[in-house]
């Protein structure tokens, strides 16, 4: 596979750089409005992704994507405006290729940590006998299937952006 010099290229990785945006967008409002009520005989309380660690991880993990890969479209808007990058050297395809690496590698781990604790809440709020609504189950499931098809895009993008260093270094 060639590097992504042409136009067509560009604009391919950038709808892909866009999409990736969309997924991570959805799976960030996903999780930050999921609450539920839990209860039982005696307790009523609610409970919200922002009391459980492996949520805020997957919340921290999921910003960090927004935010890079918003930089990621701003870096291909302006290269495909211009027709030149706007790091000069080898940094912009370092850039490139070592942070989709490191936010892939994120956006994988803060999936994992969502599906994982979801699993375990839902298996320990049975065995104590307290009941959620199930719908605190399924949002949490959805936000980590879409953080973990926003890593796919980041993994697919990292190998685009690794045929670029060896031309450019």
């Amino acid at each position: 596979m060639a590097p992504p010099t042409s136009s067509a290229s560009r604009i391919v990785t950038l709808l892909l750089k866009f999409f990736n945006f969309v997924l991570l967008f959805i799976s960030l409002i996903v999780l930050t409005t999921n609450t539920a009520t839990a209860y039982t005989e005696d307790l009523t309380f609610k409970v919200r992704f922002n009391g459980i660690y492996a949520y805020r991880y997957m919340l921290a993990t999921n910003v960090f994507g927004v935010v890079y890969t918003l930089l990621q479209i701003a870096f291909s808007i302006f290269h495909i405006i211009k027709g030149n990058h706007l790091i000069t050297g080898d940094g912009g395809a370092l850039l490139d290729f070592y942070g989709d690496k490191v936010i892939s590698y994120l956006l994988a781990t803060g999936a994992a940590a969502g599906f994982g604790v979801t699993v375990d809440l839902k298996a320990t709020f049975d065995a104590i006998g307290l009941v959620i609504d199930k719908s605190f189950y399924e949002k949490a499931y959805a936000s980590a299937s879409l953080l973990l098809l926003a890593f796919v895009c980041t993994a697919i993008l990292s190998v685009i952006s690794s045929y670029a260093v060896p031309k450019k270094v």
